[in-house]
């Protein structure tokens, strides 16, 4: 099994997306850290999907670059219009080294085994300048037992997770992970913020996590 194809799943839904998704709405805690950032800083959006943060950080004055491997997710951000777009893969970033002022990436880089997420913290890393930031989420391990108690799912590897449903990207590889385990794939990195939430659905537990490029 191919280790990050969770982009098949997403690919579709962004092909019949409704107007009132959330997937079209910023997250607040992204709202909150972009207030934070200097007016123009240029900001990489990896993972993408639909734009709902690359086209709000661009109309705040931001010079923002969306990534995806999702082509139907850029095609929606391309009819919007105003921000620069990338089709590729978030483990080989197609950009000159220290890029980027920030780098943004909310419920992305857990759609992989180990090797992958590693080597897209390492082209995170590469891409930003010293004393960049990165904002983003992670799968909390705590989360597990509740994905488990819904679906039969089995550890391809190391904290590396697919389960039988149907219909949902839980059936492509995410990665779930403690918090040393998550400070220790950020090598190079300083750790700002690190916060264990619920998001909507109960036992649906995400890392927070704000870093600073070393």
């Amino acid at each position: 099994m191919k280790p990050d194809t969770a982009d098949q799943h997403w690919n579709d839904q962004w092909q019949s997306i409704e107007e009132n998704s959330k997937w079209l709405v910023p997250e607040k805690d992204v709202q909150a850290w972009a207030a934070g950032l200097a007016k123009g800083a240029r900001i990489l959006d990896l993972g993408a999907g639909v734009g709902r943060h690359a086209l709000w950080l661009t109309a705040q004055g931001f010079d923002v670059v969306a990534l995806d491997a999702a082509p139907g997710g850029l095609a929606e951000i391309e009819k919007a219009g105003g921000v620069s777009t990338v089709l590729a893969r978030m483990d080989k970033l197609p950009f000159a080294d220290h890029a980027f002022d920030h780098v943004l990436s909310w419920n992305v880089i857990y759609h992989g085994d180990e090797d992958i997420l590693l080597r897209t913290i390492a082209e995170m890393r590469r891409v930003l300048k010293p004393g960049g930031s990165f904002m983003g989420t992670m799968l909390s391990k705590r989360r597990l037992p509740h994905e488990q108690a819904n679906y039969a799912g089995r550890e391809i590897s190391r904290n590396t997770w697919v389960f039988d449903a149907p219909g949902t990207d839980k059936m492509h590889p995410h990665y779930f992970c403690a918090a040393a385990d998550l400070l220790a794939l950020f090598s190079g990195f300083e750790c700002l913020k690190l916060e264990d939430r619920e998001h909507e659905k109960p036992g649906s537990y995400h890392w927070h996590l704000r870093m600073e490029r070393l």
